[in-house]
């Protein structure tokens, strides 16, 4: 059952109650814990001018607990606001990718990183505090090339929180449509997927044809390698808070739901 309100937890990222100074502080304190010289996981987050939502970001991120030693990396796409001072702030490690677009700055994320794990995140999303270990915990068995996630939306603008739990089952219902008729790597998102980071370089890392997406494209790659299977993580602990400004983006909720029922009956 996906929660109608806004957990705890993720509310006080998203309320802003604290400064951005004693977030950056509360980052950096759980950071100093999380990393260890030797990460077994390296988290990769692109950031073009997230100076609002990066901190958050960062905090939910440092704040989880698991016992593996974890390495973060912002790769700041030549971003025009205080997108990278701030993650320096937090703590973080923060790489600058001149060349714009998503796909070089995973790919820069990918080359930077030291650990065994590649988890994907995004910098407009709050993760909660178990998400490392539940989307890290089935790739130790090799049976698996990829897990990835599901997601619930933080209103930004007019639509109200309980609209977005009812079109989150929509959003699941076409998911499970597109695993049935079409493949389950188009549900593969990037902010919300883990991969093993050699294995990711075997097949040239998010390169993918135009017209596709580099994150499904690199579910695809890897299951086509033989590298194993794609494993949906749906415990309701894993679930990733990211806010609706793609769907303001496609023109709100209802343009936004036309679109994906497009695409989801598309053939393509």
């Amino acid at each position: 059952m996906r929660p109608i309100k806004i957990p705890a937890q993720i509310l006080k990222y998203t309320t802003q109650k604290n400064t951005s100074q004693e977030m950056c502080n509360l980052a950096s304190q759980g950071y100093s814990a999380l990393y260890k010289d030797s990460p077994e996981v390296s988290i990769v987050i692109p950031a073009y001018n997230e100076e609002e939502n990066i901190v958050a970001t960062l905090t939910s991120l440092c704040t989880n607990k698991t016992n593996r030693s974890v390495e973060i990396i912002v790769v700041d796409n030549n971003s025009k606001d205080k997108t990278q001072q701030l993650a320096v702030a937090c703590g973080v490690k923060c790489v600058f990718q001149p060349v714009q677009g998503i796909t070089v700055s995973r790919n820069m994320g990918l080359s930077e990183a030291r650990g065994k794990y590649i988890l994907n995140a995004d910098a407009d999303s709050i993760y909660p505090e178990d998400w490392i270990e539940l989307m890290v915990k089935p790739l130790d068995n090799d049976q698996v090339a990829l897990t990835y996630g599901q997601f619930a939306l933080v209103p930004t603008a007019g639509t109200g929180r309980l609209t977005y739990f009812f079109y989150e089952y929509i959003a699941e219902f076409s998911r499970w449509i597109n695993k049935k008729i079409k493949d389950e790597a188009v549900n593969v998102y990037g902010f919300n997927s883990g991969f093993r980071r050699e294995q990711g370089l075997q097949v040239d890392g998010f390169n993918h044809p135009p017209g596709t997406n580099e994150d499904g494209w690199l579910a695809l790659k890897l299951r086509n390698k033989g590298f194993g299977k794609l494993h949906l993580v749906n415990d309701i602990k894993a679930l990733v808070w990211t806010t609706d400004r793609r769907i303001q983006l496609d023109g709100g909720l209802v343009k936004g739901t036309v679109k994906r029922v497009l695409r989801t009956l598309s053939k393509k």
